[in-house]
């Protein structure tokens, strides 16, 4: 793995930035692998920060709470 930071002293317990970020789908594993699962070798991996960050900017205020 690149860019890992261990965040506490337990062996195993690691951040990813998530920019760098992927799961695979088949070892439901979260690691940095590209192309493939560095761990089981499946290709069903998913970029994860586009699930995980929202948009930069807030979207427009719903009516229900500008009526309230």
């Amino acid at each position: 793995m690149r860019n890992v930071v261990m965040i506490r002293p337990e062996p195993g317990l690691v951040s990813i930035p998530v920019e760098n970020a992927v799961y695979c789908q088949s070892c439901e594993t979260v690691s940095t692998s590209l192309g493939r699962c560095s761990l089981c070798g499946a290709e069903r991996i998913i970029e994860l920060a586009p699930l995980l960050t929202g948009p930069l900017e807030p979207g427009p205020v719903p009516a229900v709470a500008l009526a309230a």
